[in-house]
């Protein structure tokens, strides 16, 4: 009897590692097969430019073809217009997403730690981030003038309501465990703070900090509005006037290349200050 039963389990048990091994290799050739990534994207590009290539060969809504933005581009490029309209709006975007963030990252980690500052401050967030930052261009007009200040206050503004949330929910979203463990084994509130709270909201402060670098690009061309001189949003609204599409496309075009690569770079902080992260 026993040794029929343990037949039965070797039969069981060779069955069963033999059924793992055919789950286990087709899993193996799928992921193998997988294109990657950067192939996909070049596909995706190719794919987009044709479609573009097909709506302006059709005439749909006088829309220009990637030739004559290409050339636009060229032009206002060896004229250093292009060069000189992109320095200025990512210096913009630079200085409001770098101070929107950093007071962000602060306000987010004290509203956190402390339950008072919560209490005295999220109504307040919550109350700005449910009016629209280019709501308040005309009252940022008033009280600042018409030079870089206004502009630049209303980025920052966009970029820290968007990242303000985000490192809140980081800190709060702590497991307990982690800070009951360290205190436990004698931390202080500072080491605590330092070595548990930073790294573990790490991962939801970059993500906020990357949809603050969108905010701040999507604000960016209505900033220019204010008696700007030179930014892609001032010649995009300039060639409006004239209904200049291929430039609009061209200021368009860089907005979208500026955003994507330094959205690119901080991904890659991302994947290096959080490597301890399973990633799929």
């Amino acid at each position: 009897m026993d040794i029929g039963v343990s037949g039965e389990s070797k039969a069981a048990g060779g069955t069963a590692t033999g059924a793992a091994r055919a789950t286990a290799r087709p899993a193996g050739r799928r992921k193998g097969r997988s294109v990657p990534a950067p192939v996909l994207n070049v596909i995706a590009l190719v794919l987009g430019l044709a479609v573009w290539a097909l709506l302006a060969w059709r005439g749909v809504g006088g829309l220009p073809g990637p030739l004559a933005v290409a050339r636009r581009g060229g032009d206002l490029l060896r004229d250093g217009t292009l060069e000189g309209d992109m320095v200025a709006s990512l210096r913009r975007v630079l200085i409001g997403f770098a101070l929107g963030t950093a007071l962000a990252v602060v306000v987010g980690f004290l509203m956190g730690w402390y339950p008072v500052v919560r209490g005295l401050c999220e109504p307040y967030i919550q109350f700005f981030r449910a009016v629209p930052p280019l709501a308040l261009i005309p009252l940022a007009i008033v009280l600042m003038g018409i030079g870089e200040t206004p502009k630049i206050f209303v980025i920052f503004l966009a970029a820290f309501l968007s990242s303000v949330v985000a490192t809140l929910q980081g800190v709060v979203g702590v497991d307990r465990t982690l800070i009951d463990a360290a205190r436990v084994l004698g931390a202080r509130d500072r080491t605590i703070f330092l070595r548990v709270v930073i790294p573990a909201s790490a991962p939801f402060i970059l993500v906020g900090m990357r949809v603050g670098l969108g905010s701040a690009w999507a604000t960016v061309v209505a900033a220019e509005l204010i008696a700007a001189q030179e930014g892609l949003g001032f010649r995009m609204q300039h060639a409006e006037t004239y209904y200049d599409l291929d430039t609009i496309f061209v200021g368009v075009i860089a907005i979208g290349v500026l955003g994507l690569v330094m959205d690119r770079l901080l991904l890659l902080a991302e994947r290096r200050i959080t490597r301890w992260q399973e990633r799929r």
